[in-house]
C-alpha cells in the first residue's frame, strides 16, 4: 500500500469554537469533517499563544526545550540542530509544502522575521500576503490540481496554515451574527462590547470553514482523497479575555479532527486526554517514519487505530513571554491544573490584541488585580478555573505532588527559569515594549 499523503491543515486563535464542538457558530463544512472523521475532545497546547505552540507541533517538544519560547517575530526561534516533522518526512521521501501562513523559525533572530521554511523542512513555500483562508484555499485547491496530474507515488506532505481567525475581526462584519442571538462565553460577562466582539469572530470562522469546505471538495474532485490523511488543528485557545494568553483549559484547548474514513472510521470520539507535542511522533508513525529520540510528544496512532491504550495522563504547560515577559509553568491532569507564576503581574493576562479588542475594556477592572504565586484547580468541580484551592487544606497532598512534578520537570530540562535571571535578550525587546504600552500591571495600579 502507497504511504499516505498527509494534508495538515492548521488556524490562528480558534481553540474549539465550532459548531462540532458544540457552539452556536456556523461551521458545516468542519461539522461534516467531524461526523465523518475522528474528533478529539481533550486535545491541548502546552503554551497558549502563536509561535511557542506551532514551534511544539513541528518539533514534538516543549517550548523551552526546542527553544521557541516567544513569537517569532520578535526574534525567539527554535534552536539551530532541531528537526521537524517536515524534516523526518522529507529524509523519508516525502515532498514537503508549507502553503499559506507559518509563525516558527529555526534560528532567526531578526525581527520581523516569521518563516525560515527551508530549514523548518519544506521543500516548497507558497507565500500568500496576509494568508487569508481564501486565497489560502485557492493556493491550496491548483497545488492539489498539480499533485494529481503529476500521477507519480511520491507522497506529499502539504502545511496549509489561515490567519483565521486571528484577530482583528472588523472586516468580517459583513458575515457577523445577530448581536442579539449570541450566546456568550460562560467564562465572560454578558455586555453589548463582548456580545459585538464574539458576532465579529463568528463572521471569521464562517470564512474560514468555507475555505476548508472548498479545499475538502478539491481533494475528493482530483481523486487524493482515498490516500490522503486530513488534519484539522488549530494553535491555541480563541482571542478573548481569560482564553489566549492564559494557562486557563480555554487558552490551552485547541481543535483536532483527523479524516480518512477508511482508516480511522466515521463519526468517532476520543476524550483521551492528549497535547500537540503528541503530533508529530503520530503522524511520523503514520507514515511509517522513523520517530526521533529524545522528543517529549508520545504517538497516539494507537487511539486512531482503535486499540484500547492510554497514552498520556498529564502535559506540561508553560508561558513565558508573548508580547510581554509573562513567565508560568504548570501541569494539567484529566482532574487537576496546577500553575506557578513566576514573576509578580495581573490575576488575568491579556496579550495585547486582547487587551484593545472590544471585549477588553469590559473585564481590565476585574483580571488587572494581583495574581498569586500558585494557583490550583479542580477541574472537575470548577471547570472554569475560579476558585483557586492552592491553600485549601483538603488539597494540600494534590499541590505538593503537582509542584513537585513540574519543578523536576524544570530541573531536569534545565529551564531557563531556573536561572532566577530574565530570558537573555528579551528586556531589549523595545519593539514589544512600545507596543504593549499601557497594557502592564503596573499601569493598570496607578
Amino acid at each position: 500500500m502507497k504511504r499516505p499523503n498527509i494534508i495538515f491543515m492548521i488556524t490562528h486563535d480558534t481553540g474549539r469554537y465550532l459548531g462540532t464542538y458544540g457552539h452556536q457558530v456556523e461551521t458545516p463544512n468542519l461539522d461534516k469533517l467531524a461526523e465523518n472523521g475522528v474528533r478529539f475532545d481533550q486535545y491541548y497546547c502546552p503554551a497558549p499563544q502563536c509561535s511557542p505552540s506551532r514551534g511544539s507541533i513541528l518539533t514534538g517538544k516543549y517550548p523551552h526545550n526546542n527553544g521557541l519560547i516567544g513569537l517569532a517575530h520578535l526574534g525567539f526561534h527554535i534552536n539551530e540542530g532541531e528537526t521537524t516533522t517536515p524534516n523526518e518526512l522529507r529524509k523519508a521521501g516525502y515532498e514537503t509544502s508549507l502553503i499559506g501562513f507559518s509563525h516558527e523559525t529555526i534560528g532567526e533572530e531578526e525581527f520581523g522575521q516569521y518563516s525560515s521554511t527551508y530549514k523548518l523542512g519544506f521543500d516548497r513555500y507558497e507565500a500568500i500576503e496576509g494568508a487569508r483562508s481564501p486565497q489560502v484555499a485557492d493556493k491550496t485547491i491548483e497545488f492539489l490540481k498539480e499533485k494529481a496530474d503529476k500521477d507519480d507515488d511520491q507522497p506529499f506532505f502539504a502545511n496549509v496554515g489561515f490567519w483565521e481567525t486571528h484577530r482583528s475581526f472588523d472586516e468580517y462584519e459583513p458575515l457577523a451574527d445577530d448581536v442579539d442571538s449570541i450566546n456568550v462565553i460562560d467564562y465572560l460577562p454578558d455586555t453589548p462590547n463582548i456580545r459585538k466582539d464574539l458576532s465579529q469572530f463568528h463572521g471569521s470562522v464562517k470564512v474560514l470553514d468555507e475555505a476548508v469546505g472548498r479545499i475538502m471538495h478539491a481533494l475528493e474532485e482530483t481523486g487524493l482523497s482515498d490516500n490522503t490523511i486530513v488534519i484539522f488543528t488549530t494553535d491555541h485557545g480563541i482571542a478573548f479575555p481569560r482564553a489566549k494568553g492564559t494557562m486557563k483549559d480555554a487558552g490551552l484547548e485547541t481543535a483536532l479532527i483527523f479524516y480518512n474514513p477508511a482508516l480511522f472510521g466515521k463519526g468517532r470520539v476520543i476524550g483521551d486526554l492528549l497535547c500537540n507535542i503528541d503530533m508529530m511522533p503520530t503522524i511520523l508513525e503514520l507514515t511509517e517514519t522513523a520517530i526521533p529520540d529524545q522528543i517529549d510528544g508520545r504517538s497516539f496512532a494507537s487511539l486512531l487505530r482503535g486499540e484500547s491504550s492510554v497514552v498520556r495522563n498529564d502535559f506540561f504547560c508553560e508561558l513565558t513571554w508573548h508580547d510581554k515577559y509573562h513567565p508560568m509553568r504548570g501541569i494539567r491532569t484529566n482532574q487537576y491544573k496546577y500553575v506557578k507564576n513566576l514573576k509578580d503581574g495581573p490575576k488575568i493576562y491579556m496579550p495585547v490584541d486582547i487587551h484593545r479588542s472590544l471585549s477588553g475594556p469590559d473585564v481590565r477592572k476585574e483580571y488587572y488585580v494581583a495574581n498569586e504565586p500558585e494557583e490550583l484547580y479542580d477541574l472537575e468541580k470548577d471547570p472554569f478555573e475560579e476558585h483557586n484551592l492552592i491553600n485549601d487544606p483538603a488539597y494540600k497532598k494534590v499541590a505538593s505532588e503537582l509542584r513537585e512534578k513540574v519543578s523536576k520537570w524544570m530541573r531536569d530540562t534545565n529551564d531557563p527559569l531556573l536561572s532566577g535571571q530574565d530570558i537573555p535578550g528579551v528586556e531589549s525587546k523595545k519593539w514589544a515594549e512600545e507596543t504593549h504600552k499601557g497594557n502592564t500591571y503596573e499601569a493598570m495600579k496607578k
